[in-house]
């Protein structure tokens, strides 16, 4: 049973910055594809970094390039994304995401998401 724990969001102003960890277990973050996705109100969820192959192979969506960082730790099994010089529009619900399936953003498993308000 695979289970996504996320925490660390919360209330910062612009340009501030968040690390959102995801405890991750029925899973193991280094031998999987691993994701994290936002969805802001009345957007769809979009993909934001990902992390993949024994290599740590990342990538990101290009809003978030070069202010978010996706890593992992294989000893806690946990993914993280640090998250710095946040704007207003990074505000959302941020959601771990685990064992890509298909298409380049499609996984299998999802978290409940944690809340990242950015406000200006």
């Amino acid at each position: 049973q695979v289970q996504l724990v996320e925490s660390g969001g919360g209330s910062v102003q612009a340009g501030g910055s968040l690390r959102l960890t995801c405890t991750a277990s029925g899973v193991t973050v280094s031998n999987n594809c691993m994701g994290w996705f936002r969805q802001a109100p009345g957007k769809e969820r979009e993909g934001v970094a990902k992390i993949y192959s024994a290599r740590a192979i990342v990538y990101y969506t290009d809003s978030v390039k070069g202010r978010f960082t996706i890593s992992r730790d294989t000893v806690k099994n946990t993914v993280y994304l640090q998250m710095n010089s946040l704007k207003p529009e990074d505000s959302g619900m941020y959601y771990c995401a685990a064992r890509c399936s298909g298409g380049f953003w499609d996984f299998s498993y999802f978290g409940q998401g944690t809340q990242v308000t950015v406000s200006s």
